[in-house]
């Protein structure tokens, strides 16, 4: 029987109802009050219906209890009809004549539940030791007063009710028990406790979002991502036109990947997707897989797919798919055979015999270096749509799009705010949005102005500001000649970033001070650019060396950058006559514990390095000695404010002899600092060229960790 006639005997769920409210929260409706209603609550009602009807029903007693001494004087005068000796429970019932009741309704009244005197007997109950005794007590009592009549019985009574009882709430305590055993053991293992328990783990976790769900994200909110959303669109407008395409030849693809750092809004455009799409949108995590028991991944993609064919068309997203989608085979010492296992049935499932049109996969990892190729072949996933860091214009329309929903100034330039925040995603821009907020706020302000952005800028690169944090003079000394030196050769050397903001107030946990620069909008490095980095980063060192004739720790975040961006030059962008136009650099290297060149090779490496870093050092230091004033002016007016801004650097040591192409300087009347990360801190990685990356604290000076 072939894959589609098995899909069609399967029973079909109950398909969607439009006019049925979503399941889930609704922001339109209002929230539900009180709790939520609980099976257990059954349970107890259960519970408190047998417990009561034993105590108050059919087969209860509501009879009057009395004493022997009392049922004897009664019987005495007459007033009973019958007694009846119950051997098997050891009690006499007792029913009174009725033309007697009134005599006794004092007693009978307080003593019956309702209140009102009962017209048929048994009215009162006699509890006896045993049968055998009270027999024999009433042989003597007639003895004793032979004229009173004989009105006794003696009988046994069933409790038909107690035996069921007795039978049934057994079996409903072990049924109970079990139920909760298999809701907990469903819970722990991954499967929710829902319905079926541990029978069910595995069964899908995908979240559903089918046509009445509402879903509030669109593509208006993604902005800074035009290129990717046209790929998307074009996806959805397939799922919605297909025929649109289908005339011309054209296949729709299977999936499509989306590949970008942490931050740029790939699951954002995901969530874009469900909302856009007319069709059913499932979503969950490549971590949704993984469980302890082996082959549960393989049954979880089974069980989707199966979903997802009774829902086609549709679209399934996968965010983080690196987490069951790793290369196999590659490090024998760290194979897994439960992800491997999930692995190939979601390559049979994406493009395998049984596979069936209008599945469409939209996945999303930031490793892509690690993903199986057998994943990534076209008719898996047809299309890898990159994501990386806006541009100017993509950080200005990202903006845009966060500042919405805040109270912001007439003022703030949001074209300003984008080139000051270089290397920033989308995640980062949000972030920074959302700490100017709450600065403003703690300020009291009505709205959100440029100086609250500046601060929140400098907030999320150098780190909460520390002015209480005890500094020795002498040691505030060394930090303001240190970025002093920073500041005088970032602004002699030609190809240098423009220079925003140095300071000696202490950030974050480490960072005593730091200068920040604006790094262009520049993908492309030559030799001359990079050198003046490496020295630009060297001023600091250089400026503790002339003045104070020793060195210190505080260049130690310095003299990690400059040597990654020596090493990048020799080793991997063949910036050096000696070792050549070769590029030792491998994206798919699995390990660093093995060299892709010699022992001969990697001494000569190292010593291009150490050559090229004392020639950028002797330049550093020969440019400070002739600029000693101008290093000597700054270093003591930070001593004096702690902050200097481009204004004030220009003001002290004159313009900058060279041209910038495009400066950021800051307005003369402005008082605030225009923040943006440091150039030095964000050296060309050896797997990236661009620069402006926000990757940690940007700072000139920072002690040994």
């Amino acid at each position: 029987m072939s894959q589609d006639q098995n899909n069609r005997n399967e029973k079909r769920p109950a398909r969607f109802d439009p006019n049925r409210p979503p399941v889930g929260d609704d922001p339109n409706q209002a929230p539900r009050k009180g709790p939520r209603f609980s099976i257990y609550w059954v349970y107890a009602i259960i519970f408190a219906v047998l417990i009561g009807l034993q105590l108050y029903g059919p087969f209860s007693s509501s009879t009057t209890e009395i004493d022997q001494q009392t049922f004897e004087a009664i019987l005495t005068k007459g007033d009973i009809q019958e007694y009846k000796v119950i051997s098997n429970r050891s009690l006499v019932r007792i029913s009174i004549k009725l033309d007697s009741l009134k005599k006794y309704s004092t007693l009978l009244k307080d003593k019956s539940l309702t209140g009102k005197t009962p017209k048929e007997g048994p009215h009162m109950v006699l509890k006896i030791v045993s049968g055998d005794s009270f027999q024999d007590d009433m042989r003597k009592f007639y003895a004793d007063h032979p004229t009173v009549p004989h009105v006794g019985k003696a009988g046994v009574e069933k409790d038909i009710f107690g035996g069921i009882l007795q039978f049934i709430l057994p079996v409903l305590l072990f049924v109970g028990i079990w139920i909760l055993l298999m809701r907990k053991m469903g819970g722990g293992a991954g499967s929710g406790g829902g319905p079926g328990g541990i029978f069910s783990i595995g069964k899908s976790k995908a979240t559903l979002f089918d046509k009445g769900t509402k879903v509030n994200i669109t593509f208006a909110d993604v902005a800074g991502l035009d290129e990717a959303k046209v790929e998307v669109m074009e996806i959805v407008d397939f799922l919605k036109n297909p025929k649109k395409y289908t005339n011309l030849g054209g296949k729709i693809p299977k999936g499509a990947l989306l590949i970008g750092p942490p931050g740029t809004g790939k699951t954002l455009l995901a969530k874009a997707v469900a909302g856009e799409a007319q069709v059913p949108f499932f979503s969950l995590s490549g971590s949704d897989f993984v469980e302890m028991f082996v082959g549960v991944g393989a049954s979880r993609v089974r069980d989707l797919f199966k979903q997802a064919r009774e829902k086609a068309p549709c679209i399934i997203f996968i965010d983080e798919i690196d987490a069951i989608g790793r290369a196999r085979g590659k490090n024998v010492m760290m194979s897994n055979d439960e992800r491997e296992s999930t692995l190939n049935q979601m390559l049979v499932e994406m493009d395998g015999f049984g596979t069936d049109v209008g599945i469409i996969v939209l996945a999303a990892t930031n490793r892509p270096d690690v993903l199986d190729s057998a994943l990534l072949r076209p008719g898996r996933f047809d299309r890898q749509i990159t994501i990386d860091k806006p541009d100017l214009k993509g950080r200005e329309d990202i903006f845009k799009v966060h500042l919405k929903p805040i109270k912001i100034s007439k003022t703030l330039d949001i074209h300003k705010l984008a080139e000051q925040t270089p290397g920033f995603a989308g995640a980062d821009i949000a972030n920074v949005c959302n700490e100017a907020a709450l600065i403003a706020a703690r300020k009291n302000k009505e709205a959100v102005e440029m100086s609250d952005f500046q601060d929140a800028v400098d907030r999320v690169i150098g780190g909460l500001e520390k002015k209480n944090k005890i500094i020795s003079p002498e040691e505030k000394k060394i930090i303001a000649y240190h970025e002093a030196g920073h500041a005088v050769c970032g602004w002699f050397l030609e190809h240098a970033y423009p220079l925003l903001k140095v300071t000696i107030v202490p950030r974050g946990t480490a960072a005593l001070g730091y200068a920040q620069y604006t790094p262009k909008e520049q993908y492309l490095y030559n030799t001359d650019q990079l050198s003046d980095q490496i020295c630009m980063t060297l001023g600091g060192r250089a400026s503790e060396e002339i003045f104070f004739g020793k060195i210190s720790t505080g260049a130690q975040n310095d003299l990690q950058q400059i040597t990654r961006i020596a090493y990048s030059m020799v080793s991997v962008y063949g910036m050096n006559a000696k070792v050549g136009n070769v590029s030792f650099y491998d994206p798919q290297q699995e390990t660093t514990f093995t060299k892709p060149y010699s022992d001969e090779t990697a001494r000569m490496i190292d010593e291009e390095v150490r050559k090229l870093i004392d020639e950028a050092y002797e330049k550093t230091k020969d440019l400070l000695t002739m600029r000693k004033e101008e290093v000597e002016k700054l270093a003591q007016a930070l001593l004096d404010r702690e902050v200097l801004f481009q204004s004030d650097v220009e003001a002290l040591i004159g313009k900058r002899p060279y041209e910038e192409k495009k400066s950021l300087g800051v307005d003369d009347t402005d008082d605030q600092p225009v923040l943006g990360p440091s150039a030095i801190s964000n050296p060309p990685a050896q797997d990236d060229t661009t620069s402006g990356e926000q990757s940690g604290t940007n700072t000139g000076w920072s002690p040994v960790a």
